[in-house]
């Protein structure tokens, strides 16, 4: 009977450790692709890069973040990062994300490598201190996990000419926060050369599992494709 038992234990570690190995040696295989303008839906994308096929980086911008510091894109050059539009009193898909979210930061704790960008759709009501209070309540890292809020404008223009996860609402006040533009589920995953990777619907637990393994991906992704 314990011979048994001791048998079938080995059989399960050594099923477990090729599983992981198998797993890693596909990982370490994975090419990601580097997604241009007209990959993605039109809708989402500004009338002037509808038809872009080659050279799309993420533009510059300055926003504060919830300690009231200013982000712009030189503080997440040369790393890899995540991007999502959202907004504090979002009750339907946000909390969700951001409780995604917090699983990638606690994946990637201390790694200085991995960043997190949270822009909002609603700067009128997501000043600093109150993205500070929600930043509080998600357990952000300061410099690791950045709510970014500033002019809606800007805010706007950068989610349709950038990160492509902004579409105009259908109909007048059914968009996020009563504005004319609806922000996806989508996470955005930008390599270090700031070059958009990989889309990710951030209210599923399976796909933000891929985009974890994707970040490894880039991680160790040296050289140009």
């Amino acid at each position: 009977m314990k011979k048994g038992i001791i048998i079938s234990t080995v059989i399960v570690a050594i099923g477990i450790i090729i599983t992981f190995t198998y797993t890693k040696s596909q990982i370490d295989k994975k090419v990601l692709p580097i997604i241009q303008p007209n990959d993605v839906k039109s809708e989402m994308v500004s009338e002037e890069l509808i038809n872009k096929g080659v050279g799309h980086y993420i533009g510059e911008f300055s926003f504060l973040n919830q300690n009231g510091k200013e982000v712009t894109l030189d503080d997440v050059k040369g790393n890899v990062f995540v991007a999502e539009y959202f907004f504090t009193t979002c009750r339907s898909i946000c909390p969700i994300m951001n409780q995604e979210m917090r699983r990638v930061q606690e994946r990637f704790k201390g790694n200085d490598e991995v960043k997190i960008l949270s822009f909002t759709v609603d700067p009128e009501v997501d000043d600093v201190p109150t993205m500070k209070a929600y930043a509080e309540d998600h357990e952000a890292i300061d410099g690791q996990w950045e709510f970014l809020t500033g002019d809606k404008e800007e805010l706007y223009s950068l989610a349709r000419k950038s990160f492509f996860v902004l579409k105009p609402a259908e109909a007048q006040n059914l968009g996020d926060a009563g504005s004319d533009f609806i922000h996806t589920n989508n996470f955005v995953l930008v390599d270090k050369k700031l070059r958009i990777r990989g889309y990710y619907d951030g209210t599923n637990t399976e796909e933000v599992n891929t985009l974890m393994d994707d970040i490894d991906v880039l991680l160790r992704e040296t050289g140009d494709l």
